[in-house]
């Protein structure tokens, strides 16, 4: 799911892991240098200089990493190493408590799946939009998907989004402030169509304006409760407008005309 209004919290966390990171990483090498170039001084070796610097380099990354794969220390060098191992010691618990449990919040993990939605979604073509996940939207969603269409679902009600993403679909969440915003990242430009199954049909006369606007060539499927409004809504740029109440209407019809016709002699 891509959430409009994503928390800005998660972003903000990674920079912050990052930024500790960087620093935890700065003192280790810290400690390596220093470490190297106490070794040297205190080598007391007749070996070239150049011998004692890999020497001291060999034991100071097996200082840091751990592996304690060492060569042979004087009394000086001992005690060195043990102040250096203490420092590392130091150095690593701060890094681990420092970094340690930022990068598991949800706020992160909401961050995370925005990348991954972003990426689908510069992709997606010739997908249907369905337009909320009302009652009739899920309906209008199931058919297109048992169908093998691809559906993106926009809404605004985190609970249906959250309904939505958990049936499988891809979903924009975007609060009505923001549901231009919404409107532009369902990739409308690539879309093969939009069914609007809105129960506010003010809402619906909007998001058929704004869709249409952003690709007048879009199929528009949107409900419309009686002539104004199919007027409206055709002008607004609306292809197709189904009167709810006129199928209600004609299928209870049929359904009364076939009774009658069952008890005929």
């Amino acid at each position: 799911m891509y959430r409009i209004a994503e928390p800005r919290l998660g972003g903000l966390r990674i920079q912050e892991w990052h930024r500790r990171a960087r620093f935890a990483i700065g003192l280790l090498i810290l400690v390596l240098l220093g470490s190297s170039v106490g070794l040297v001084l205190l080598d007391r070796s007749d070996a070239p200089l150049t011998t004692k610097m890999f020497t001291a380099l060999w034991d100071a990354v097996n200082l840091v990493t751990t592996l304690g794969d060492f060569s042979d220390f004087n009394t000086d060098q001992k005690v060195f190493m043990l102040v250096a191992m203490l420092a590392t010691v130091v150095v690593a618990g701060y890094a681990l408590r420092q970094l340690a449990g930022m990068l598991s919040g949800d706020d992160v993990m909401v961050f995370w799946e925005n990348r991954a939605m972003e990426h689908k979604l510069e992709t997606l073509n010739n997908h249907i939009v369905v337009c909320p996940f009302s009652p009739v939207g899920q309906l209008v969603a199931a058919r297109l998907l048992d169908a093998g269409a691809t559906v993106l679902v926009l809404d605004s009600d985190a609970k249906r989004a959250e309904k939505a993403s958990g049936l499988g679909y891809m979903v924009i969440l975007g609060d009505q402030t923001s549901f231009d915003d919404v409107l532009e990242r369902a990739r409308l430009d690539t879309a093969r169509a939009l069914f609007v199954t809105g129960a506010d049909p003010n809402s619906n006369l909007e998001i058929t304006l704004v869709a249409h606007t952003l690709n007048p060539a879009l199929k528009i499927v949107v409900s419309g409760e009686n002539e104004l409004r199919r007027l409206l809504l055709l002008r607004a740029g609306a292809s197709t407008v189904i009167d709810e109440n006129d199928i209600v209407a004609s299928a209870m019809v049929r359904e009364s005309d076939a009774r009658q016709a069952q008890h005929r002699p």
